[in-house]
Formats: structure tokens, sequence, C-alpha cells
């Protein structure tokens, strides 16, 4: 399978232009060596791992990792990363590895299981990793819940406090991946008050793990005499946040207000749209975007081959929203952040947009990006996880 078509690209960089590759392949993103790159996905209840060949724009014998094509009760897909010679895969309750090495392109039998009995719920379910600076697993659990209600999405109902969800969920664990046979219990709640954090990162300056938010939905559906549909809208920031050990960022009970730049608490808690009341001192964001946008990736660039300006920054993928009516879809797209000791060092910027075609919304996009990891000679790949599926190779040239 070759190069199969063109998406539009565009870089807010006067001093460089892109081109781009499409393949036929999708979901998350991470890279191995020069010649070889992996990406996970879901069809169905197969789970599969591809091996890509990224030279040439061409994707040579992808291979069935893992899974059992027609069979059931396997699920997720979402989390794959390397880390020594280790291949680490995520499932929706699980964390598994393989032994592998530099040019291998199937696995060497059944993976080992890190843990297991990870909280397994049909809301957010699907779980994303990151092997940190200190060598340990770190694994997003999302909250299965949009706002912690006694009535979950229900019209004015109020929340839970505290919220029972964030012993088990809405945070991210962390566990040694040298050690076999774990579940939930034998791991460390690392941070919490977060209701999912699908996009995590390292950041190579500081080590810190950064981590992307899906915020809440239904502000206005929910608490109608308090936020009119617009605001809904743009409602609550999606934001990135450093993490801190033992950290505590505010879900259930706050939210970031990107317009006012401030936490509010949120309206099953009290809050009217306004008052920061109890979240005064929740941790602020790195950066903050619209509402409903959905960070689904995210990397930090340490290469040479994009100019100076992107070197130590990350880029941050952007699946696309459902939920801004009555204002248009948004997201859909790659930002990029400038970081400097672990803070925005400058706005944010769209890097790359088109992915979606004419038709700006979750049916009709032609592509949403997901992944996004860098090839040892600095090109940025992004995947999609609509359509045929594909991975898109930015390179800079001169």
């Amino acid at each position: 399978m070759g190069v199969s078509g063109k998406a539009i690209f565009f870089a807010h960089d006067t001093h460089t232009s892109f081109c781009e590759r499409r393949v036929a392949a999708p979901a998350d993103a991470t890279g191995k060596d020069k010649k070889t790159s992996l990406r996970s996905r879901q069809r169905g209840s197969e789970v599969a791992a591809g091996l890509l060949r990224s030279g040439g724009g061409r994707i040579d014998r992808p291979v069935p990792a893992y899974g059992r094509p027609g069979k059931r009760g396997i699920g997720g897909g979402n989390g794959i990363a390397f880390a020594g010679e280790y291949l680490y895969f995520a499932t929706n309750d699980a964390v598994v590895r393989w032994h592998w090495q530099v040019g291998q392109l199937t696995p060497n039998g059944a993976p080992d299981t890190v843990v297991s009995g990870l909280t397994n719920r049909r809301e957010h379910a699907a779980k994303s990793i990151v092997i940190g600076a200190d060598g340990q697993l770190y694994v997003n659990i999302g909250a299965p819940s949009n706002s912690c209600q006694v009535q979950d999405r229900a019209p004015e109902s109020p929340g839970q406090d505290p919220c029972p969800i964030l012993d088990f969920a809405g945070g991210i664990w962390r566990f040694d991946p040298r050690r076999g046979g774990q579940t939930q219990s034998d791991g460390q709640r690392y941070a919490t008050g977060l209701r999912n954090a699908v996009a995590l990162a390292v950041d190579p300056g500081t080590g810190s793990v950064f981590a992307a938010q899906h915020g809440r939905d239904q502000l206005a559906a929910n608490w109608p005499k308090l936020y009119n549909d617009a605001q809904s809208a743009e409602l609550p920031a999606e934001v990135v946040f450093k993490l801190e050990a033992g950290g505590d960022y505010g879900w259930p009970y706050c939210y970031y207000d990107w317009r006012r730049r401030q936490n509010v608490m949120q309206p099953e808690y009290g809050g009217d749209g306004k008052t920061m009341g109890r979240c005064e001192s929740a941790p602020r964001p790195v950066v903050a975007f619209p509402g409903h946008w959905a960070p689904d990736g995210m990397t930090f660039y340490t290469s040479r081959q994009f100019p100076l300006k992107y070197r130590g920054g990350v880029f941050i993928a952007f699946h696309g929203s459902w939920n801004r009516a009555p204002l248009p879809q948004a997201g859909y797209k790659v930002m990029f952040v400038p970081i400097a000791r672990g803070a925005a060092s400058g706005p944010s910027e769209v890097f790359a947009d088109g992915f979606a075609g004419a038709v700006v919304s979750p049916l009709g996009a032609k592509n949403r990006p997901t992944g996004l990891t860098v090839g040892p000679d600095g090109s940025l790949y992004v995947s999609s996880d609509q359509g045929e599926g594909a991975v898109f190779r930015i390179v800079s040239q001169p």
C-alpha cells in the first residue's frame, strides 16, 4: 500500500514548508527505529498493531500483533509505548508487554501481563499510557461519568461530594513496568481530578508527565438557568496540565474557563459560571483551548529537522468536537505550544489543519487526528482513526 492521496496542511511558519504522505493505517502512534514505526487499532472487537516502514511513504506487510479477530472480550488498543527493549500495549482493562528488538516485525509469542483488572466501564474505557523519565508506567483511567452527578447527565442533578469515582478512576495511576501480575490496587494513584486524560507525554526538559484532559459536556443542557448554548459550546476549556505526584486537578468540582482565565466551581457543586470558591487553589493549566476539541495525542519535539522555534515544544492532536452547536464544530487539527522549563513560553498556534476536509463534523470528516509521534529523522507523524485510517508524515523542507 503506497501513498493514497493528499490532505490539506498548513503551518503558521513563513520560513518552513511542509509536505505530507498519507498511508492506510490507523490510531495511536509510536516510533521504534529508523525503518519501522508502529500503530495500534481497534476494528470492532479486534485489537491489532500494524508495523509500518516509513521510507518512501509505504507500508510493508501490516502485521497483526495482538488480538483475535472476531472474538469478544479484548477491547482497547489506544495505548502503546516503547521503553528499552519492550513494547507496551494497553487494552481496556490491562497493560501487556513483549520483548522487542530493532527490526523485529512480529512479536515473539504471547505477551506478559504487567497489570490487569483496571477499571473498565463503558464510558471512557480505553486506556492511554506513557513511560515516564523515571522508568515507571503511567496509565490514564478515565472517569465513567460526565460530572459525578447523583444521576449522571440529568438536568440539575447535584454532584456527589466527595465523588466516589475518584477512588478508582478519574486520574493517572503509576506502576512498575518490570513487575508482572499486578492489579490496579498495586499501583499508586499518581494524580487525581482528571476526567479523562487521553493524551499523555513526557516533557524532556523537566521529566514531568503532561496530561491533556477531555472536559465535561452539557453545561447548558443540564443547567439552562446558568448557561446558554453558545456558552456551553465553548466551555469548559480543554486543558493541559503538568502533573505532580499527589496532585488534584479539580474534576468534578472545578473547571477552567479559558476566556476568564480562571478556575470556577462546577454548577453541580454550587457554581454559577463565575465564582471560583473552592477552586481558587486548584492548579492552573499549562495551556487551555476552547471546549470540546478533544485532545487525543501529544508529543514533545526535540529533533532538529524543524526550525529552532519548535525545539522543546509540544504538539497536540485534536480529534474534534461533536457538541459545539450552535457554533461550528472545531478541533480536527494539530496545535503547537512552545514550552520552556515546564511552562508555556508563548501562545499556541495551529501547526497543521485541514484533516477533516470540506465537512467539519464527526461523521463528515475525512480524517480525525488521534496519535502523534516523532520519527528518528525528526518528521512528525499524525494518525487518524476515521475514514481509511491514515498516517500523515510532515517533514520540513528548505
